[in-house]
């Protein structure tokens, strides 16, 4: 009989000895709520000659490895190009078009650089609207743009800048457009009257409206 109690004594000791280790393991246990995603994004970069091959290119790759493009820019610059891309995927998938892309950029002579992003980073819930900008061409016309937005804590979410050679005249012109995003509680009246203040100290011809989803 005692060798029984003793017995039962070293299980029941053996028992509260484990159960800690029991609860331990369930609170480091992941759940599903602190599980990584599984989708997740890529920011591909791309300077180099031939715009045509590089958007069919990477096109090609983003599709071979399994990734959709959320979003693309393409703009030619005399014979170079620049493509900004970003692509949702798997984990696998992304790794893959990652590894696709230094052997494409070696053998094209482009550059090409990655950024991983988070997926649904939180973003300001402000206003979207577009400056659309003309003026004869000086080289403070556009940093002054930008510094009237960045003094009135505007975010900047695109931005295209080109110039051109006047019909019958020898003058440089340029246009510039750029879409920004309002913060929630501005007085857009206020700002627009300050924005055509500020466009007439430089002589722009300069709108600010809403921004418009374009059909094609």
């Amino acid at each position: 009989m005692r060798r029984v109690a003793v017995e039962c004594g070293r299980a029941r000791l053996g028992f509260w000895v484990t159960l800690p280790a029991f609860f331990i393991s369930l609170a480091i246990r992941p759940t599903m709520s602190q599980e990584a995603p599984r989708e997740q994004q890529l920011l591909i970069s791309v300077l180099g000659d031939d715009p045509r091959s590089m958007a069919s290119e990477l096109c090609r790759l983003s599709l071979e490895a399994r990734c959709s493009v959320s979003s693309s820019r393409l703009s030619r610059h005399a014979q170079a190009g620049a493509m900004v891309l970003q692509v949702s995927g798997s984990w696998d998938a992304l790794v893959r078009l990652e590894n696709n892309l230094a052997p494409l950029g070696k053998r094209m002579g482009w550059q090409v650089s990655v950024l991983r992003t988070p997926v649904n980073a939180p973003r300001s819930d402000g206003l979207p609207y577009v400056v659309y900008a003309n003026a004869a061409y000086r080289p403070d016309v556009l940093n002054e743009l930008c510094h009237f937005f960045a003094l009135h804590n505007i975010e900047l979410e695109a931005m295209t800048c080109d110039t051109y050679q006047a019909p019958h005249s020898s003058s440089l012109l340029m246009t510039a457009t750029l879409t920004v995003n309002l913060p929630q509680g501005i007085q857009i009246s206020w700002l627009r009257e300050q924005f055509l203040d500020f466009a007439d100290s430089l002589n722009l011809d300069a709108i600010i409206e809403p921004w418009r989803p374009t059909h094609g």
